[in-house]
């Protein structure tokens, strides 16, 4: 019966030495993985959002306009003098330049 209550004792910590690799595993993946595609996705939202008349920009396609017209869901960018093209807000890769803010008076 003292065989079987030292077996016991040792074992009693068992569970934890096969809990912690995985708590290891789950750290490592987040501070690797999660949270830097959590801080990429905030900037592109902000970026996003920030959008405003009069900025030359690029498309995920690889197109380059300057923006004429904004929606909450689309972008009308102008290519060329006689060329306007609508593109999801969602299609913006970068702003190349921002237009200047507008001046109050």
């Amino acid at each position: 019966m003292s065989t079987y209550l030292a077996a016991a004792a040792e074992g009693g910590g068992g569970i934890f030495n096969m809990i912690w690799p995985f708590i290891l595993m789950f750290a490592v993946f987040y501070f690797l993985l999660i949270r830097p595609q959590q801080k990429k996705q905030k900037q592109r939202s902000s970026l996003l959002s920030q959008l405003k008349k009069g900025d030359k920009i690029s498309t995920i396609g690889g197109l380059h306009g300057t923006i004429v017209e904004l929606t909450d869901d689309t972008v009308v960018l102008r290519v060329n003098d006689t060329t306007k093209l609508t593109f999801e807000r969602s299609a913006i890769n970068t702003v190349i330049t921002s237009a200047p803010a507008a001046s109050a008076e």
